[in-house]
């Protein structure tokens, strides 16, 4: 009896070592963060174990660290451990065309690389950022321990721009054999035209199994003849390229959080297309098998039946990206896929059908003004929470704030879109989650980027306010927007124009 009690407790004791180790083992992967967004579905949702909603409360800013940087930053910050020593670093990429990695405990910089002359906004027909250099959110291949971005560069102020697609190692930041790749370049061999001067690099990229997809739009004004388009590149070695292009002229892929995926298909929002009496793959959600190219299938699309006059009114449906998530109804696994539009309305898809014209699974009204910045998704079993900033969201029949949004999603017993909560915000961040375990003391943040620069926590299931404008020295300084906040090593961080900001604990 004493010994089938060892042996019980022994087993016992072993179980429960695996179970704090594939904890600890968690937490640990939720620190690196290489993609936007955390991860190719882009649901944001982040494991802080150490950042219980007492600590978030009493949540400061490191006055020692040191963050500082060359450009503005549009990117969202990606983090990594070195192969060699294990030091926690932070990957920043700049408009000044340089990519840093930061020591993520005193901010000082541990190697940098700078890839060439952005391009000024002088030698473009139109544009709203001066310079332009890296803007996408970059993503690391951790398996080849690298780092892939687009960057326009140009050789002076009135040089032609080139789009240039560069790979760096990740432990000293050396270009890899094979890069850069010009765009316009690879893309002629394909048959495909594309005049860089007039397409930007916004949306984030993304690496699905060997291949890396980077998304391509045009400058703010819309001008010249730009093209929604996706390039695929081979990571294993070939360095084959494979795109897709809108067949109308327009319809850029530029929300913050440009390409999503489920392993399966990639899936990118276009915006308006110009010109036209039919529909030309604009106002969309694309899927696009991984290593597709060429036209779309049917049902592998979605645009609203009043396409028209979304692109007539410049009310694009690619104003954000989308998010993938799950839930379940009854016995049976619902995939979905959310988009919000520039028209304030939230489009629910299903991502097997997406449904062509006029196919959504329910649409609803949430904002009675442009939806832009990048959403989170916070999903459990039967229901999520959809996180949106924008103006004047409708809480209620009667009520509207401008701030921060929560759309509840159910899956049972029927499909249903509703407003959970909303809580007031000046800027436009894009809001993420963290918790502590994957659902517990989840808390979404959010910054106030180009309002009041401040960073703000609420509880996800509320909308109570963690933490907010706290006296002077909350405030950040020339947050861009869509910025959103990067979880890592147990701390926040947040990138502006020239500084990375970290915020800890206490």
């Amino acid at each position: 009896m004493t010994t089938l009690r060892a042996g019980l407790l022994e087993r016992f004791v072993f179980l429960a070592s695996v179970v704090i180790l594939a904890a600890l083992s968690q937490g640990a992967a939720a620190q690196e963060v290489h993609e936007f967004h955390g991860n190719s579905r882009r649901d944001g949702v982040y494991v802080v174990p150490n950042l219980t909603v007492e600590r978030a409360r009493h949540l400061r800013v490191m006055s020692n660290f040191d963050g500082h940087v060359q450009g503005s930053v549009y990117a969202q910050l990606l983090s990594f451990r070195s192969s060699k020593t294990n030091q926690p670093l932070l990957l920043v990429a700049t408009e000044e065309n340089v990519v840093y990695a930061l020591d993520a405990e005193s901010g000082h910089v541990v190697w940098m690389r700078s890839v060439g002359e952005p391009v000024y906004r002088s030698s473009l027909p139109c544009g709203n950022i001066d310079p332009v250099g890296i803007t996408g959110t970059p993503a690391i291949d951790e398996r080849r321990r690298s780092v892939y971005f687009d960057a326009m560069v140009g050789s002076g102020k009135d040089s032609t721009p080139q789009h240039l697609i560069f790979g760096l190692s990740l432990e000293d930041g050396a270009v890899l054999p094979g890069f850069p790749i010009d765009v316009a370049s690879a893309l002629r061999d394909l048959g495909i035209a594309f005049q860089p001067r007039f397409q930007n690099q916004r949306g984030a990229l993304a690496i699905v199994g060997d291949t890396l997809f980077v998304p391509y739009g045009g400058n703010y004004g819309d001008c010249g003849p730009y093209h929604g388009v996706v390039v695929g590149v081979k990571l294993d070695g070939s360095r084959q390229i494979s795109a897709w292009t809108t067949r109308g002229e327009g319809g850029g892929i530029w929300a913050p959080g440009g390409v999503a995926s489920d392993g399966r298909s990639v899936f990118v929002v276009t915006g308006n297309t110009k010109l036209t009496m039919r529909w030309v793959d604009g106002e969309a959600v694309v899927r696009l098998p991984l290593g597709s190219q060429g036209k779309i299938a049917s049902l592998d699309y979605f645009a609203p039946s009043n396409w028209k006059w979304l692109d007539l009114l410049d009310l694009d449906l690619g104003g954000t990206n989308p998010v993938l998530f799950d839930l379940q109804s009854g016995n049976e696994k619902v995939e979905l896929v959310m988009a919000l539009g520039k028209d304030g309305k939230a489009y629910l898809l299903s991502r097997e059908r997406l449904g062509g014209i006029g196919g959504a699974l329910l649409v609803t009204k949430i904002a009675d003004s442009s939806i832009r910045t990048a959403p989170a998704v916070y999903a459990g079993t039967s229901q999520a929470l959809v996180l949106f900033q924008a103006g004047r969201i409708r809480c209620s029949q009667k009520t509207s704030v401008s701030g921060l949004g929560a759309l509840r999603v159910k899956a049972s017993p029927s499909l249903e879109l509703a407003m959970a909560w909303c809580a007031p915000l000046r800027g436009e961040g894009s809001p993420i989650v963290t918790t502590t375990d994957g659902h517990s003391e989840a808390i979404a943040w959010v910054v106030g980027a180009e309002g009041d620069n401040c960073l703000h926590g609420f509880l996800v299931e509320t909308g109570e306010p963690v933490r907010g404008c706290a006296g002077e020295q909350s405030a950040m300084h020339d947050l861009r927007h869509f910025a959103s906040v990067t979880p890592a090593f147990g701390r926040l961080y947040v990138a502006g124009d020239n500084r990375v900001y970290a915020f800890e604990p206490r």
